[in-house]
């Protein structure tokens, strides 16, 4: 087991891990954000996603010893009231159905609008089509990130 030193949320947090253990796991089960999914376990549905220094990524196989000073965001660190332009266009749409793939759906989303603020339908379909929605809301999910992009 070794100490990691990371900066979850804007927060330092400590844990004692071993080194190939993967940060969805360190997030749910040693810290309690929970609102990060498991889902497939093998980085093909994107239910997992966080942003590590801006970027959406996979956290069920992303080990912790890669993770090092990086700035790590989760949902519950996303925006503190649910106001994020992403999660305000989640709502007026009501996207959700089931609800399990939401959490990376929307990190996904703001990651890609932070890095381009106005992406075409295109860019929007290749950034989102790495995470499943098993309900099908793929077209609510698309309008949702436009509706983002216009109240950037």
């Amino acid at each position: 087991m070794a100490n990691f030193n990371l900066k979850i949320n804007g927060k330092s947090q400590s844990v004692d891990v071993e080194d190939d253990t993967p940060l969805l796991w360190v997030l749910r089960d040693h810290l309690g954000l929970v609102g990060t999914k498991f889902s497939c376990g093998i980085a093909q549905c994107g239910a997992c996603t966080v942003h590590i220094n801006g970027n959406a990524t996979f956290s069920c196989m992303t080990p912790i010893s890669s993770v090092g000073n990086s700035e790590v965001v989760t949902i519950e660190g996303l925006s503190e009231s649910g106001d994020h332009p992403v999660q305000k266009a989640w709502a007026e749409v009501d996207v959700a159905q089931c609800g399990y793939c939401q959490a990376g759906q929307i990190m996904t989303a703001a990651a890609l609008l932070k890095n381009n603020p106005n992406p075409s339908m295109d860019e929007i379909d290749n950034a989102m089509n790495r995470n499943i929605c098993r309900c099908g809301t793929y077209h609510k999910i698309r309008e949702a990130v436009a509706l983002a992009a216009k109240s950037n």
